[in-house]
């Protein structure tokens, strides 16, 4: 493997860790760690510890993928990958 493949993906392997760890950050720290907190405000109704528990983190995940999407087109034709 060359070192443009290299830093390649040492760069998806570093977007795919942050990313992770927002999503990570988000379904357990704002579903469970800080539920309490959270569930002093209501949306709809709903405790906001209860919502990102339950339709939060799912949404955040969502957006999470258009983001890497968008970053890895950026990456590719950083490195010549691009079609």
């Amino acid at each position: 493997m060359n070192a443009n493949a290299r830093a390649y993906w040492r760069d998806n392997i570093k977007y795919v860790l942050i990313l992770l760890s927002i999503w990570f950050i988000v379904s357990y720290g704002a579903g469970i760690l800080f539920k309490e907190q959270l569930n002093a405000i209501k949306i709809g109704g709903f405790k906001l510890g209860f919502w990102f528990a339950q339709q939060g983190a799912m949404y955040v995940f969502v957006i999470l993928i258009f983001v890497y999407v968008r970053l890895m087109n950026k990456l590719d034709k950083k490195y010549g990958y691009d079609e």
